[in-house]
């Protein structure tokens, strides 16, 4: 137990999320708790992850997860460990919130320079319907940017991933290739805006960002089979979409290989969306849970053959493999689903609330002096 690398959870603490201050003491070590010397709580250690308040061993709890983000369907995890069908779907739904909340710290935080993003949605069936799933990719790193569900395939889903894309974007120039649904020019064109301030009073003005290149793949289909592909350039000009594929390695011309790509990993690495299989997810919140599991793994836990490097003369290894997010500089080292699961996302700042004053009542005037 190392007190120096903690921080105290409290919302209410003048210290909360700050690491070396001297205020976390070890409160008990059998129990696995720390406490706060500011405002007096204890914690657990395994507080703000994944693994708090978990009663089976942490090393189950991860192994279950792995099985989880690589496409093993949970009746065979029932079947295999001897678990309640209701506990997997919990532990599932357990990691998903934290992966999420590292998605957002890590990936979510504008320090990537995205150079060329492709953006798709693919359709997943769940117990008696039908939803949208939307993913985007950084091409340069392979860097998974983020995901929406939606029961619509419409103009708020694509619009809901164009802002995850801006928020995880550290410069706005950048070329987004997606197929040849309309609602994704209107969608990134509205996130690639920002407030003009001027200090009149009023709502400010929206002014476009400069550096958007937009660029479609239409395909056109006959009796369910492509026939012709079209790319086209919907924003910008071909001479500088030319020449971001060129930089960015993201071939010779427009294109929506990548994102097809990682929508074949999704799919066999997910298993609710198996084509055909019978571990269908039965609500939004399970299918977003494993969505974001599985690509906080692919980010973070995950090597990509075509990022790694080559070792330097005399290492034991010929190439260093590492992932989208090391690709990008986002961490140093690739993660274990164990590393992933324990990780804690640092809490705001805490701020002083403001204290309201009372109002001044009035001072109560003679009657003498009303009169006069």
């Amino acid at each position: 137990m190392d007190p120096q690398h903690r921080f105290c959870h409290n919302a209410e603490c003048p210290a909360r999320g700050q690491m070396g201050q001297g205020n976390i003491t070890i409160h008990s070590r059998k129990e696995q708790r720390y406490k706060c010397e500011r405002c007096g709580k204890t914690f657990a250690a395994s507080t703000g992850t994944a693994l708090y308040r978990r009663h089976k061993s942490p090393d189950l709890f991860a192994l279950v997860v792995t099985l989880l983000s690589h496409g093993c369907p949970p009746q065979a995890i029932v079947a295999a460990f001897g678990l309640d069908e209701r506990t997997v779907a919990a532990w599932l739904a357990k990691a998903g919130a934290p992966c999420a909340a590292v998605h957002e710290h890590m990936v979510g935080a504008g320090q990537v320079a995205l150079g060329h993003v492709q953006a798709d949605e693919v359709w997943v069936k769940l117990v008696g319907r039908k939803v949208w799933m939307a993913l985007a990719l950084a091409v340069p790193t392979r860097l998974w940017l983020g995901g929406v569900i939606s029961e619509h395939r419409d103009g708020q889903l694509v619009g809901a991933l164009a802002r995850l894309v801006r928020a995880c974007a550290a410069v706005p120039q950048v070329l987004v290739c997606t197929d040849g649904f309309a609602g994704y020019l209107t969608a990134f064109r509205r996130a690639w805006r920002t407030p003009e301030y001027t200090g009149r009073a009023g709502r400010p003005r929206l002014v476009a960002e400069a550096g958007l290149l937009l660029g479609q793949v239409v395909k056109q289909y006959t009796k369910r089979r492509v026939v012709g592909v079209t790319q086209r350039v919907a924003l910008g000009t071909p001479r500088a979409v030319a020449a971001v594929l060129r930089t960015t390695g993201g071939g010779q011309q427009i294109n929506t290989s990548y994102i097809e790509r990682l929508n074949a990993t999704f799919r066999a690495s997910l298993a609710p969306l198996v084509r055909r299989g019978r571990a269908l997810a039965r609500k939004e919140a399970a299918l977003g849970a494993g969505m974001w599991l599985v690509g906080t793994a692919y980010n973070f836990c995950w090597t990509h053959e075509s990022l790694r490097v080559a070792a330097p003369p005399g290492a034991r290894r010929q190439w260093h493999e590492r992932p989208p997010a090391m690709a990008a500089g986002l961490m140093e080292h690739p993660w274990s689903m164990a590393e992933l699961l324990s990780y804690r996302v640092p809490l705001p700042a805490w701020v002083e609330p403001k204290r309201r004053k009372q109002p001044t009542k009035p001072v109560p005037q003679p009657a003498g002096r009303l009169a006069a």
